[in-house]
């Protein structure tokens, strides 16, 4: 099935992330080493528990770019699409790697998380990410557990 038949979901809004990062990586060489943590999904019981065994851990970002940039040590990116809303796993984890130096955000749609990883790979050494003219179109707020949520408009 093509991606354009697909009805858009937090699935086809991560393929248009990744796709966008395969055509990226010659300008940003580290967007080789993007990529999805399969944590979610349905599977048979025998599968999820195999998975379980071999690791695989509720609350974990969909996205990791295992690459410094600016103070942080790496990047996670949690996708959402339409009216989903973390788990308290899911803030759980980004808290934690929060507090270990890493770039934390939830996206709400393919177009929010490429503009923040474009921000990301491109700060300066030492800086920290703000919302630059990329991020300044878009919804954005705090949570109470101060991460980040984008959302085109």
């Amino acid at each position: 099935m093509k991606l354009a038949d697909m009805k858009r979901s937090e699935d086809t809004e991560q393929i248009c992330v990744m796709e966008w990062a395969a055509r990226e990586e010659c300008r940003y060489p580290e967007l080789k080493w993007l990529y999805h943590i399969p944590n979610g999904g349905s599977r048979n019981r025998s599968e999820a528990v195999k998975l379980r065994r071999m690791g695989v851990k509720r609350g974990v970002s969909d996205i990791h770019l295992p690459f410094a940039h600016g103070r942080y040590h790496g990047l996670y990116i949690e996708m959402k699409y339409g009216r989903n809303v973390t788990t308290q796993e899911q803030r759980e984890f980004l808290c934690d790697m929060k507090g270990a130096d890493n770039c934390v955000a939830v996206c709400h749609d393919a177009q929010s998380a490429i503009a923040l990883i474009e921000q990301y790979v491109t700060l300066p050494s030492r800086g920290i990410l703000k919302l630059s003219s990329s991020l300044e179109n878009k919804n954005v707020y705090w949570d109470d557990d101060h991460i980040c949520h984008i959302r085109s408009m």
